[in-house]
């Protein structure tokens, strides 16, 4: 189901300098506003959750999750490119989960580590502030991942579909409708946050084992009609 040589061709297409730099501008960000508040406020748990959740969370996470997921399929698609990687003998279901695994490891990679670094600069951990929030990071990037993987099969406005669910559902929705959290991925990777920090720094309007059940059934329906997708992709010449 992995295959290296597809791995390697989509980490040279998300590590582009180009693309890297946008990769890096976010982390940077979080870990600038987390050395500022930490100067103007000190260590203060509430505050660290605060930031982590209001920031790396609500909308790191998910756009470094939409420049991974899109950017490991969407521009092969979108050039034409992906027949040449078609015509091989390769599966495509293994196409996708490959791509998939890159995505997972690129967003985890620019969004965990440094939502670590950030919580260890604003509290030192203190009430496993940094520790739940990373774990949160981990397993939001491997839904995000999924579903922006998906929609970059699907759509070619993939990109302009990830930054609205990102920035106005996630963002905007999610902190003023209540109904609108319990479809956020946010909201379920929080819950996993929730159970991990002290008690009372975070809240989730979602328990924990629903959160579970909708990060997982989430990633592997993405993940399969993702697959699904692709293979009715025809390659010019095959009818």
């Amino acid at each position: 189901m992995y295959n290296p040589t597809v791995a390697r061709l989509t980490y040279r297409a998300l590590l582009g300098r180009r693309r890297a730099a946008i990769l890096f501008v976010l982390p940077g960000l979080l870990l600038l506003i987390a050395a500022a508040v930490r100067g103007f406020n000190g260590p203060d748990d509430q505050i660290a959750a605060d930031v982590l959740g209001g920031f790396a969370l609500a909308t790191m996470v998910p756009l470094i999750g939409v420049i991974a997921g899109t950017g490991a399929i969407g521009p092969e698609i979108d050039d034409g490119s992906i027949v040449y990687l078609l015509a091989k003998p390769v599966k495509r279901p293994t196409i996708i989960f490959t791509k998939l695994i890159v995505a997972i490891a690129v967003t985890m990679a620019f969004s965990a580590v440094p939502t670590f670094l950030a919580g260890l600069i604003l509290n030192g951990n203190g009430q496993q502030v940094a520790v739940a929030h990373t774990v949160a990071a981990l397993v939001a990037s491997i839904a995000y991942s999924a579903l922006f993987l998906l929609l970059g099969t699907v759509s070619r406005h993939a990109v302009v579909i990830g930054l609205v669910y990102a920035l106005v559902w996630e963002a905007l929705f999610g902190s003023l409708i209540a109904g609108a959290r319990t479809l956020s991925v946010q909201q379920w990777a929080l819950a996993v946050a929730e159970r991990t920090s002290g008690e009372g720094l975070i809240a989730s309007d979602v328990g924990l084992p629903v959160a579970a059940v909708l990060l997982v059934g989430v990633t592997v329906a993405a993940t399969w009609y993702a697959g699904r997708k692709l293979r009715t992709l025809t390659l010019a010449g095959d009818e």
